[in-house]
């Protein structure tokens, strides 16, 4: 067999990953698994054995709710063909292997650092001296924007080529807050020190990534997560979904220049993290998910409290969405808008709102659940357009969507466990992965243990790792005037990206 099938928050002894030649292994991902439709790469990456890179390549089965897992030795000194020359799903992917280890490839399409990371294997490639593409034409001119922008938005650089005020090429450069995460996480041996790194992996996904390395660990150890605990982060995860659909409503509003819909939007935002501060303390959730326990049970007091937010939110935003997504000034800057086809989401391999905006049925709480996610029986919502308005329409029905989830799951309360199992130590020699759809989209964390059960080797990936390359599309023959609201649409992580 090529690969072993797991099921999402499992753990499996790394020695039961087959390990194959190169060559069929890019045969049996490439050809075989990724012709087929259902699936799709949730991670693949590389970690150092035996004096070797192993790599390890994670593909997602979503009807069989299956994960299927391979992996091959490769030799740093050795060019190889890439899987992106077949499907450019890949390409991010293999250009983070190419930065890390040194591996080269024959036949990669854009062979370019990803982020410029401490440990890259070519220490003379600097962030400083980013090979840009340009076009040599006395026609075209080129607009740089970033790293520094105005307001709160994070670093990094966008190169425009323009023909007059159309875009031809945008090419986006990160790796301006690379941190290191994925090495502190060895370093660190403290389980609190772990999760509070987990919490600071992406400022706007504390509950997603959390919930994440939560589950993995979990899943290394062992151990069930009781109904409460399970319920408490699937109440988090559609709350923090709420909270972030209705600040980029906010946001959109501001970049078309529709200053009541920006108020309004960003007013609506507040209640819903001021709740996370009743909750636990912490606005963004800091402190709520915890490995196998919580500090902050929910009770039937916070589900009154939770109910009153949401009276006084839905008619608010439900009058506010139907002032926006009826005025004509509005449309005219959403439709048609930031085009990304079908075609294009599939190849680039999106996730998220940036798949399912453009007809790809791409959600974990369906394909891979988790949590309480099996009760809900979540289903996805798709739009065909691919453009800005079938962003912000996803944002505004995905909302009332959670809502809805939200309170069907407050009309019956878990009990309160008060009986925490002891937790285990890690398994020794163990992979494991768990896969959590964020606001964003996938979110996946992988693990490696040594034979003392120590971390060996931790993967973190940000839906945003995806998706980038959708908005450098969307943009193409839109007016630079439209790159604001376009990016908007997406808001994608730099700092969950650059890790």
């Amino acid at each position: 067999m090529d690969y072993i099938s797991i099921k999402n928050n499992a753990s499996i002894p790394l020695s039961s990953i087959p390990v194959i030649e190169y060559d069929w292994f890019l045969a049996s991902n490439v050809s075989d698994l990724m012709s087929e439709a259902q699936n799709h790469c949730v991670n693949y990456y590389g970690f150092h054995d035996n004096g070797k890179i192993r790599l390890i390549c994670c593909i997602a089965n979503d009807d069989t709710h299956l994960i299927n897992i391979s992996s091959s030795i490769v030799d740093p000194d050795i060019q190889y063909p890439s899987f992106s020359a077949h499907n450019l799903a890949f390409e991010s992917f293999e250009r983070e292997i190419h930065e890390n280890f040194g591996i080269s490839y024959i036949d990669h399409p854009w062979l370019k650092p990803v982020r410029y990371s401490s440990n890259r294997a070519d220490k003379s490639k600097t962030i400083a001296n980013y090979p840009f593409y340009s076009i040599a034409s006395e026609e075209l001119h080129e607009v740089g924007v970033g790293p520094i922008h105005a307001g709160i938005i994070e670093p990094g650089h966008f190169r425009f080529i323009c023909n007059g005020e159309q875009i031809l090429h945008l090419e986006i450069q990160l790796g301006y807050q690379h941190r290191g995460i994925e090495q502190l996480f060895l370093e660190k041996k403290n389980i609190f020190q772990r999760v509070t790194l987990a919490e600071s992996i992406a400022g706007d996904t504390v509950v997603g990534h959390t919930t994440a390395f939560v589950n993995l660990w979990e899943s290394l150890c062992g151990f069930t997560p009781d109904c409460d605990l399970q319920f408490a982060r699937t109440l988090a995860l559609e709350l923090e979904r709420i909270a972030i659909h209705t600040g980029d409503l906010s946001g959109m509003c501001t970049d078309i220049a529709y200053q009541l819909g920006s108020s309004v939007f960003g007013r609506l935002r507040t209640p819903i993290i001021n709740y996370f501060q009743l909750w636990c303390g912490n606005r963004v959730a800091k402190s709520l998910i915890r490995v196998g326990k919580s500090n902050f049970p929910f009770t039937d007091q916070l589900a009154e409290s939770l109910t009153k937010v949401f009276d006084a939110y839905e008619p608010d935003f439900n009058e506010m969405c139907r002032e926006l997504f009826r005025m004509p000034s509005a449309l005219s800057r959403f439709e048609k808008t930031g085009v990304v086809t079908e075609e294009d989401a599939r190849k680039i391999g999106t996730v998220g709102i940036s798949a399912r905006m453009s007809g790809v049925n791409r959600d974990i709480r369906l394909s891979h659940p988790h949590d309480f996610y099996p009760e809900i029986q979540h289903q996805p919502i798709i739009k065909h357009h691919g453009d800005v308005y079938s962003r912000a329409q996803m944002r505004r029905q995905e909302i009332v969507q959670s809502i809805g989830y939200i309170r069907k799951l407050l009309n019956d309360l878990p009990e309160i466990s008060s009986n925490r199992a002891e937790l285990k130590s890690p398994g020794a020699n163990t992979f494991a992965i768990s896969l959590v759809e964020g606001w964003r989209g996938e979110i996946c964390h992988c693990a490696i243990t040594d034979e003392k059960g120590e971390l060996r080797h931790y993967k973190i990936k940000d839906p945003s790792f995806h998706n980038w390359l959708a908005l450098a599309i969307s943009v193409r023959n839109n007016e630079i005037s439209d790159f604001p609201i376009c990016n908007k649409s997406f808001d994608f992580s730099y700092s969950g990206h650059d890790l």
